[in-house]
């Protein structure tokens, strides 16, 4: 049996009970809708909201005590429910939202949550909710911009068990693997790793290694991806849908929880890595059969200040000709941290354009956290 044959028939039988909207509007782009539904027919979206709280995965898709070799139970009590509240006028709000919801999961004795970082970026309040119903507030206590992880610290005891960190480095393509969200064996999956590779986001944001699986978790943001030991690899980014050979796959990206280690201590003792900061131009960039447009620009920031516009195609950084968003990327961290000048090649009308990007540092464009 092939892997894709595999993908296949789980993908055929995810029929879950949920969707999720999110509206991308970035400045100078037209606003763009996603929307992921369960089966064939679109409903409306008052139903959506009534499906987020009744949802369950088939059976033949979730996890048994009986066919896993960890304490499932406690697996399940380690992933909580997270909802942040965002100011109006935070950086974000127009492209995150003001309302977020995920999930986190418990890594350490004192209830340490790890999450995905863009639910808790600029937050004003967070809550977590146990498996039980029972609600903790939370303190948004780091958000790293390099990896994407994000901290919260309950402000009051949570007693849920910790999930064990594993490594993503001993994964392969093809190896089973759980996606555990919040709310119990109904929000549990069997999936498939089906890639291991790259990962670059418009945003400025590059993964040397993601994991992709299949079939996809509807509510994804900041659950948790188990080996088949039961130990922590990776936590939700993202929902994607890929072409390879005539098969066409829906799944998640997942950020590997190995890149958290080097830096823990540090985001709990300060709220940010030891590194310098990249530099950040705000500059949204996509990927177009290896041509590199400007899709939108971040109202006020460093490339909109220095003249770069929407449309613009990017042709190089400094002397070094790009041709994809790692590339891009690299190049620009390279020529130094946060507050270095980009020197940028452009095309524009057919005619090239030569700008010179004083960058900054993403974090000082945020809110910062607050502990009452």
């Amino acid at each position: 049996m092939t892997s894709m044959k595999r993908l296949s028939r789980r993908s055929d039988r995810f029929v879950a009970c949920v969707a999720t909207r999110a509206t991308n509007t970035v400045r100078d782009q037209t606003p763009v809708t996603f929307v992921f539904v369960r089966g064939s027919s679109l409903r409306s979206e008052s139903d959506f909201v009534t499906d987020l709280t009744r949802w369950a995965f088939p059976p033949a898709l979730q996890p048994t005590q009986g066919e896993v070799a960890f304490d499932l139970k406690a697996a399940l009590d380690g992933v909580v429910g997270l909802r942040a509240e965002i100011p109006d006028d935070a950086f974000t709000a127009s492209i995150l939202g003001t309302d977020r919801s995920g999930n986190g999961v418990v890594i350490r004795d004192d209830g340490l949550i790890l999450t995905i970082g863009y639910l808790v970026t600029e937050a004003a309040s967070v809550w977590l909710t146990r498996g039980d119903g029972s609600v903790v507030e939370g303190h948004p206590l780091a958000y790293d911009f390099a990896t994407g992880f994000g901290l919260v610290l309950p402000l009051g005891r949570l007693d849920l068990p910790t999930i064990e960190r594993g490594s993503a480095t001993a994964v392969l393509e093809d190896d089973e693997v759980y996606v555990v969200g919040h709310g119990g064996r109904g929000h549990a999956l069997k999936a498939t790793v089906f890639a291991k590779r790259e990962f670059a986001g418009f945003w400025e944001y590059l993964l040397d290694t993601a994991l992709f699986t299949t079939p996809p978790h509807p509510e994804w943001s900041g659950a948790a991806l188990l080996d088949e030991q039961g130990r922590l690899i990776g936590i939700g980014s993202l929902l994607l849908q890929e072409k390879i050979g005539d098969d066409v796959v829906d799944g998640n990206m997942f950020v590997p929880v190995d890149l958290i280690e080097p830096m823990l201590d540090d985001l709990v003792q300060t709220g940010r890595s030891a590194e310098l900061p990249r530099p950040w131009l705000g500059m949204y960039t996509a990927d177009r059969d290896g041509r590199l447009v400007v899709n939108g620009l971040a109202s006020g920031g460093p490339a909109e200040i220095a003249g770069v516009h929407a449309g613009d195609l990017v042709v190089a950084v400094g002397s070094e000709r790009v041709a994809s968003l790692g590339d891009l990327f690299r190049g620009i961290w390279r020529l130094g941290p946060a507050g270095t000048e980009i020197p940028l090649t452009l095309a524009r009308g057919g005619a090239p354009v030569y700008v010179r990007v004083a960058s900054g540092d993403r974090n000082d464009f945020l809110r910062k956290p607050s502990l009452q």
